[in-house]
């Protein structure tokens, strides 16, 4: 008995060390944004500042944080939809029909990871000046749904592999089309793996910077990551601001993992009690 308890202690213990370090460099990028410029560059460093600064008010009046928040939203949400509307078909295709060259489309999908983004910047950037794209959200939704979407491609295969055929077979002497069977049958099914793929695809286009930096040019169109990465001088950083500015960039995306966080614990209820 004694035993159980210790190791249920430890465990505990265990388990209050990993929080600790995770949400540490959260607390400290929230402790660094209130905290005075000279009291960052202390000897003892000061877990709890004596005196809190306005740095926040400064964010939204110094930077136009605002705009650059919603940009990077406009590009996160509409990469996380165009991704998920052209990986949910071509994933149902890959798994349930058999046609010649499917191996062949699945290698590409995986090929097209191992290209890192800084090698197709100079063919990119061609083909986004033909088109008139540069300076363009919708630009940067193409090169983030193109990169992201073989990765969902993969996710959601395995995903409906492991949905028995006979569900859809019935179904189909039901008379449902293959439309019909995919939105009202498969999706469902799977909804814990769509809503993860959706977070995958809108992480990943909020956090991209490279072709962002790259391709935009206004200042007023910058997504919030290429924003940040402004704020860095050649001589001197506004750590409050940057830091200030960094803790408003994170809140949406945890805001958008929280939500579709219910998502994933409500299919997997859901597909616990069928039968």
């Amino acid at each position: 008995m004694m035993t159980i308890r210790i190791r249920h202690v430890l465990r505990g213990v265990m388990i209050a060390c990993v929080i600790v370090i995770a949400l540490f460099p959260i607390y400290w990028m929230l402790n660094v944004s209130v905290m005075p410029t000279a009291a960052r560059f202390d000897a003892v460093p000061q877990f709890f500042p004596s005196t809190i600064t306005d740095s926040y008010a400064r964010v939204f009046n110094d930077l136009p944080i605002g705009r650059w928040l919603m940009n990077s939203t406009v590009i996160a949400c509409g990469t996380a939809i165009a991704s998920l509307s052209l990986a949910l078909p071509a994933a149902y295709a890959m798994s349930r029909y058999k046609f010649r060259g499917r191996g062949l489309i699945g290698f590409v999908l995986f090929a097209t990871q191992m290209l890192p983004e800084a090698l197709l910047l100079v063919p990119l950037y061609a083909l986004f000046l033909a088109l008139g794209l540069i300076n363009s959200l919708w630009g940067l939704m193409l090169v983030d749904t193109a990169f992201v979407m073989p990765i969902l491609v993969w996710l959601l295969k395995s995903a409906i592999d492991s949905v028995p055929i006979e569900i859809e077979e019935a179904a189909r002497v039901d008379g449902c089309s293959r439309i019909t069977i995919q939105m009202t049958v498969v999706w469902p099914l799977i909804l814990p793996t769509i809503a993860a793929s959706s977070v995958l695809g809108f992480l990943h286009a909020w956090n991209e910077f490279l072709v962002a930096n790259t391709f935009i040019f206004d200042r007023s169109t910058w997504p919030a990551s290429v924003g940040l990465a402004s704020l860095v001088g050649e001589l001197t950083t506004p750590l409050d601001l940057m830091m200030s500015a960094a803790a408003l960039y994170a809140i949406p995306a945890i805001v958008f993992f929280l939500v579709v966080q219910r998502w994933i614990v409500n299919g997997m209820t859901a597909g616990s009690v069928k039968g």
